[in-house]
């Protein structure tokens, strides 16, 4: 006759534990060997571990790995772009770097505007698909399906893409940047957004729809209440993400300060480039500052110092 032995409360207690850590200890392990095989893998199709024959500093010819000889060759290039600033004559160096500033502060301002104005389409769109996109308030199967899928189009297709169509429909200028940049908006957003409208609290709503209202009174007053703080954020985020694009997609005649960009680099000007990327950084900071502080005004929040 076999004897059964009972455990403590206590004991089984850690029993069950070692048991658990055991597993997790083996799930991580076994998750860190995959992201180690997919990482080394990704690396060798990207030409991580190329070896390739090189010209030498002495002008002789060699096999290489690519990377170690390159990495001084990006150091060479930034260097071209770092202008001459002498004490002494400042001034002087400042205006010969920034030799073209009223042309390029006219392009800044068409950039931002660019921005804007494709910020303003890709909220509109992607406010207004995001409802039917989320899971919980698609009023049925087939908008749910049909409003993911545009979603998906829209911010899959890279903006610059989007510009090289509408450049070739509507000719270049900033028409075509407005439209590639808003429409992949409308899919960047509209994620976004639909994400945020699936982790609503439901409540609300069937409060809404007990007392008689219909599918837009319960978007309306259940469900915008609650997401339009994360809304302004994201797309105060995604307004300083389209003025960065906006500046890049000139360079396929979609307006803003992408032909500068452009002319640039095809006449090696690399003090120019280091100029307009000065421009942008200062640009972006003075957006994302605002933007910070217009976004603590609309949820209440003062900002800490």
């Amino acid at each position: 006759m076999t004897k059964t032995t009972t455990l403590s409360p206590i004991a089984a207690f850690e029993r069950d534990f070692a048991r658990s850590r055991a597993r997790a200890r083996s799930t991580w392990a076994l998750g860190t060997l995959l992201f180690l095989a997919l990482f080394l893998l990704t690396a060798w199709l990207g030409d991580f571990f190329k070896v390739a024959q090189v010209t030498l500093p002495d002008g002789s010819r060699d096999w290489r790995w690519i990377i170690p000889v390159g990495l001084p060759k990006l150091g060479d290039y930034i260097e071209k772009t770092i202008p001459l600033l002498r004490w002494e004559s400042l001034g002087a160096d400042l205006a010969e770097w920034f030799w073209r500033w009223r042309t390029w502060l006219w392009l800044l301002l068409e950039t931002v505007l660019i921005a804007f104005a494709a910020t303003a389409l890709g909220v509109v769109g992607g406010f207004l698909v995001s409802f039917p996109a989320a899971r919980n308030l698609a009023p049925n199967r087939w908008a749910l399906w049909l409003s993911r899928r545009y979603l998906e189009i829209a911010r899959t297709v890279p903006d610059i893409v989007w510009a090289l169509i509408f450049v070739f429909c509507f000719s270049v200028g900033p028409l075509a940047g407005v439209l590639a940049i808003g429409l992949h908006a409308t899919g960047a957003l509209g994620k976004l957004y639909s994400e945020v409208n699936e982790n609503i609290d439901m409540r609300p709503l069937d409060g809404v729809k007990a007392a008689g209202g219909t599918w837009f009174d319960q978007i309306r007053y259940g469900v915008v209440p609650q997401v339009l703080p994360n809304i302004i954020s994201y797309t105060l985020l995604r307004f300083e993400i389209n003025v960065r694009a906006s500046s890049i997609i000139g360079y396929v005649g979609a307006g803003g300060l992408g032909q500068e960009f452009r002319t640039a680099m095809s006449l090696q000007e690399y003090t120019d480039l280091s100029a307009l990327f000065v421009i942008i950084l200062v640009t972006v900071m003075v957006i994302d500052y605002a933007s910070e502080k217009l976004r603590h005004r609309v949820i209440g929040v003062e900002a800490r110092p």
